[in-house]
């Protein structure tokens, strides 16, 4: 009784068995029990949110970012979103070729770059398309903080707005079928 409570309440990762070359990862959640993990690759040089400013958690001032993506159907395509959390000011754009870390990169620097004087900071999650982070924080004069693995919380305003979002974009919608017009 006590592990599947504990495995209910905090995610864990399994190996199937297979060698370690072929290895398979799950993870257990109390919502859909064992799912495949995909490929884990390291984001270098991460800053945890545990590193932010105290008054970015405040919300006093212009300038600090929580940035996150919704995928389309099957994982095909993705919408960056952006939302300042002061003044909750929101952008999002369709990216062309899913949760690709450098064009994410290319439309996160040119939505802000004329915000660059006002953004503090940025926050992200752990996905794979925040693997370039460091050219965001450079190119912005920022810095880039990430939330703890499997913390969608500590960002929580980007999480609820997304909420919003898939009300009109629901989550089983092909991407494909959705022009940047529709987005804007």
């Amino acid at each position: 009784m006590k592990s599947s409570l504990l495995s209910a309440t905090k995610p864990f990762i399994k190996s199937s068995g297979k060698t370690k070359s072929k290895a398979e990862h799950f993870i257990n959640t109390p919502d859909t029990g064992l799912r495949p993990v995909g490929k884990k690759i390291a984001i270098k040089n991460r800053i945890t949110i545990d590193q932010r400013p105290e008054i970015v958690n405040a919300g006093e001032r212009f300038g600090d970012w929580e940035i996150d993506t919704i995928v389309g159907k099957d994982n095909k395509g993705a919408i960056v979103t952006m939302v300042e959390r002061k003044t909750a000011f929101m952008m999002m754009e369709k990216l062309e070729h899913g949760k690709d870390a450098k064009e994410l990169t290319k439309v996160i620097t040119r939505l802000l770059v004329a915000y660059k004087k006002h953004v503090h900071t940025a926050t992200g999650d752990n996905g794979t398309e925040f693997a370039d982070h460091q050219t965001i924080a450079k190119t912005l004069n920022t810095k880039f903080f990430f939330t703890h693995p499997y913390a969608s919380w500590e960002k929580g305003l980007i999480e609820n707005t997304n909420k919003l979002i898939r009300q009109y974009i629901p989550k089983k919608t092909n991407f494909s079928e959705i022009n940047k017009q529709k987005i804007r």
